[in-house]
């Protein structure tokens, strides 16, 4: 324990030295700054003496010029030239732009020049020789007892020590005045000490009594502060009272007699009070603040009991009495910082420190507990009407009127049942936060906005509380649950509005409506458990995003508000989730009775952008992406319910129902393409400025499932399965087709899509060859089907036969390029004759393939010769 004690000391010894070090610094900065203005004078009055001094001739007003009325016979006569003036050089200094300020040195770089400091400025000898000589006495006396070196009893080498460290006491207060830095340093050293012999004597050789030990503290105590006082030390009065404030921890003896730790505590904090009347030491009060509330924070975790209310209640009273007025002597006596300013660690420190004490005492009386909170409320608006007209004070005034708001909502719901409390607070910090966004008051905004996540808190509070969800009501949104969490999200719509109307910050303005937007939808998806039992959870959803759709573009047209915009565009945005949910709820998205709730959701849609039309000189990029999702979601309910009508109902085979994927996208993109003014109601006029947006993603999926349709088996049953006139290549030609058509029409990149058709048609025909092969032959549609003889054959005659038709087309036409294309296919069914063809030489399949390709080749060379080169088609090959 004295090695803690001596630890203290030393941090004191720091902390002094580092106060005389700053002044020293301060006095060192003030000299650097008037040899600065020197240094300006001296360079400002050099340059005017060089500009009065500067030459007549360097520069000229204006050149010479010959007189208007000089005469001109027997000759030209010069005219007199005009005096040479002189400018003044103008001596431009570049500005000096203003150097953000540094950042500050870290917490290490702190630390390492303190003690750097401590070691080199100041008188180091006393500072170090005080520190050393005390913990040399420490060692000292310790060893002296371990070891039995002295013959003579303890209580005289204590008694020795004191003596010393009195007179050392006594030669420090002599010199104060003709060697203050010494004089101080030695008396601090004398305290510590003295303190540490009392704490020895009591503690480690059992000398002393409790009683005693205790009050030669108190006397040392009273001391310090008294020398404190007088030479304006605080580092000396800061020495004596954490030995006094100490002492009843080191000095005890188990009795556990609360009263007397608390009354010797109060006349301590009296003492530091009255020391506050005189002197603005901060430290001091912060270590009184520490001792005080954290050694009665441990004692009432060990000791207290119910029974002790009424002798311990007093205390905590008068300790918070204490505080609350030093805080505030301090910052109207202190000159150190600029006001307005507050020392936020007594200011806000005290009462949140106290009130939890205080609900410790009365932890099973909330009402009580709700009227000390009332009580502290009005104890802040007492200090606040008392300071209210002091102007240089206004930090202090916002600070207490901000405790006042907090105590006085804080007794809410300690009266209250959770629900009403947050709702309560919810609406008062929206109108807090509107008076301080009117006022330009930040501490009134910052309350108005605390007071919206305590109103959060306590919703919590409520639903986490088993007693309140057992007496939860059944039906949705008619109960406290719903009604708490909307009103919570209707105070941040609310407070969202305000800052993009009166605020200065977009961001806090959509940070809130966001806040608003998770606590609307919470309380809908704390509502799903009793929709469960009534209409249903996919029901609830449908209607309550509906109605939030819709109230959101009405309120976005009649405010002018854009953020209920992007509101009404999350409804939409989980209408594809919605499809998906009703297809696993009912089996397929738009059955009875889910259609009907479809046509809700799309009439609030509908609503809102028929609304954003009317109100919008162009659509708005949220109406936009409204929109959009929305002729997305119909495409996907579409394609299920399609799915679903031929799978499930008809009971078709794949060839049917795998048109269903592509069919109603396909559909509406021709709508859309032909027909905007129908399809694309009720914002067919600004549809052409997006247009774009919904054909590039429709065409890509459009080829991503014609790609896919290639490789599906296609089966046509209940119906004949027919090469080329079966459901699913009928729609493949159909989607291939329309692609083109529509890339022919756009011009531009579309254009570059034409020149894949010849690979598109030779995998569409190559596949649909093998299809016909599966379905007639009845080989298996999978790798297998390659080892068919039948099928290799199929293969070369179709291939050979479109080779042949390139050829002839490209020979007729002049076209080289397709002609060559021709030429490339056959040149492939020759490269598979010899690869693959002549193992099935024995066989009939492969005889017929090599006399079909010779054939076929000799039509070639007589009905297709090579057309001729020409520049064009030169030309056409280089492109």
């Amino acid at each position: 324990m004295i090695w803690i004690v001596s630890g203290f000391v030393l941090w004191l010894l720091i902390a002094y030295s580092r106060q005389q070090d700053r002044i020293q610094a301060i006095e060192a900065e003030l000299v650097k700054v008037r040899n600065t203005f020197r240094k300006l004078a001296d360079e400002r009055k050099a340059a005017q003496e060089m500009a009065e001094t500067a030459p007549t001739g360097i520069l000229l007003a204006d050149p010479p010029q010959q007189a208007p009325d000089a005469p001109t016979a027997g000759g030209p006569v010069e005219a007199p030239s005009q005096p040479a003036t002189a400018a003044e050089p103008v001596i431009e200094t570049p500005a000096r732009r203003p150097s953000s300020p540094a950042p500050g040195p870290g917490f290490p770089d702190r630390i390492a020049a303190i003690v750097k400091a401590w070691f080199t400025e100041g008188n180091v000898p006393v500072k170090v020789g005080v520190v050393v000589t005390f913990f040399g006495i420490t060692a000292l006396l310790r060893y002296a007892y371990v070891n039995g070196y002295f013959s003579f009893p303890i209580e005289y080498r204590l008694l020795l020590v004191a003596t010393a460290a009195l007179a050392a006491l006594a030669f420090g207060w002599r010199e104060r005045d003709r060697n203050p830095s010494f004089a101080l340093s030695l008396q601090g050293g004398a305290i510590g000490t003295l303190m540490l012999v009392v704490f020895s004597a009591f503690r480690q050789f059992e000398l002393l009594p409790a009683g005693l030990s205790l009050a030669l503290i108190v006397v040392l105590v009273v001391g310090a502060a008294a020398l404190a006082v007088l030479q304006n030390a605080v580092w000396i009065a800061l020495l004596g009272f954490l030995g006094g404030y100490l002492a009843p921890v080191l000095i005890t003896t188990g009795s556990g007699n609360h009263a007397a730790l608390f009354g010797y505590y109060a006349l301590l904090n009296g003492a530091v009070f009255a020391i506050a009347w005189m002197k603005s030491w901060r430290a001091l009060n912060l270590t009184g603040f520490a001792f005080t509330f954290g050694v009665g924070t441990l004692w009432g975790a060990r000791y207290y009991r119910p029974e002790l209310f009424s002798s311990v209640e007093p205390f905590l009273i008068l300790f918070f009495l204490f505080y609350v007025v030093i805080g505030l002597l301090y910052v109207l006596r202190q000159s150190e910082h600029r006001r307005p300013w507050v020392d936020g660690t007594l200011v806000f420190g005290t009462p949140l420190l106290a009130f939890p004490l205080q609900a410790r005492l009365l932890e099973d009386n909330r009402l009580a507990l709700a009227f000390s909170a009332f009580a502290v409320s009005l104890v802040y608006c007492g200090m606040l009407f008392a300071i209210h007209r002091r102007r240089n004070e206004r930090l202090l005034v916002e600070s207490y009127a901000a405790l006042a708001l907090i105590f006085s909502t804080l007794a809410v719901p300690l009266a209250f049942s959770s629900v009403v409390t947050s709702s309560v607070w919810a609406l008062e910090g929206v109108g807090v936060a509107w008076l301080g966004l009117r006022q330009r008051r930040t501490s009134a905004v910052v309350a108005g906005l605390l007071l919206q996540a305590l109103a959060a808190i306590a919703y919590a509070v409520f639903v986490l509380d088993a007693r309140a969800a057992a007496g939860g009501a059944a039906q949705p949104i008619v109960n406290p649950f719903y009604f708490g969490a909307a009103l919570i999200a209707l105070s941040g719509f609310l407070l969202s509005l305000l800052y993009g109307r009166l605020g200065e910050s977009r961001r806090m303005a959509a940070a809130l409506f966001v806040w608003a937007g998770i606590w609307w939808f919470g309380a809908a998806l704390g509502d799903f458990g009793r929709a469960q039992a009534g209409i249903g959870i996919w029901p609830f959803g449908m209607l309550y995003l509906a109605f939030t759709m819709a109230a959101a573009g009405a309120l976005r047209s009649r405010l002018a508000w854009d953020a209920m915009g992007k509101l009404a565009a999350f409804c939409m945005l989980s209408a594809p989730m919605a499809v998906l949910w009703a297809a696993e709820y009912y089996g397929a998205p738009l059955l009875t009775p889910a259609w009907a709730y479809w046509m809700v959701f799309a009439a609030s849609a509908l609503y809102v952008l028929w609304q954003s039309a009317r109100d919008d000189g162009a659509a708005a990029p949220e109406m936009r992406l409204m929109h959009l999702i929305g002729l997305w979601t119909a495409a996907f309910a579409l394609s299920l319910q399609w799915h679903y009508q031929l799978d499930t109902v008809w009971r078709l085979a794949q060839g049917w129902y795998a048109s269903a994927v592509y069919l109603p996208l396909a559909l509406m993109t021709v709508a859309l393409w032909r027909r905007p003014a129908l399809a694309a109601w009720p914002v067919q006029a600004h549809f052409a400025g997006y247009r774009s947006a919904w054909f590039t993603p429709a065409f890509a999926v459009l080829a991503l499932a014609w790609l896919i349709g290639l490789f599906l088996e296609g089966s046509a049953k209940p119906v004949l399965y027919v090469p080329l006139l079966n459901p699913l290549e009928l729609s493949l030609v159909a989607v291939a087709c329309l692609l083109a058509l529509y890339a022919r029409q756009a011009g531009g990149a579309w254009n570059r899509l034409l020149r894949l058709w010849p690979y598109a048609g030779l995998a569409f025909v190559t596949l649909a060859t093998l299809r016909a092969v599966h379905h007639l032959d009845h080989q298996p549609w999978s790798a297998a089907i390659l080892a068919s003889g039948i099928t290799q054959t199929c293969l070369t005659i179709v291939w050979s036969l479109l080779g042949v038709a390139g050829l002839i087309i490209g020979s007729q036409r002049g076209d080289r390029r397709q002609w060559i294309g021709g030429g490339i296919l056959m040149l492939a069914v020759l490269a598979k004759l010899i690869l693959i063809d002549r193992t099935y030489m024995g066989n009939m399949p492969g005889i017929v393939s090599f006399m079909a390709v010779g054939l076929l080749l000799v039509a070639v060379g007589y009905f297709a010769p090579q057309p001729p080169r020409s520049a064009e088609a030169d030309a056409g090959e280089a492109g």
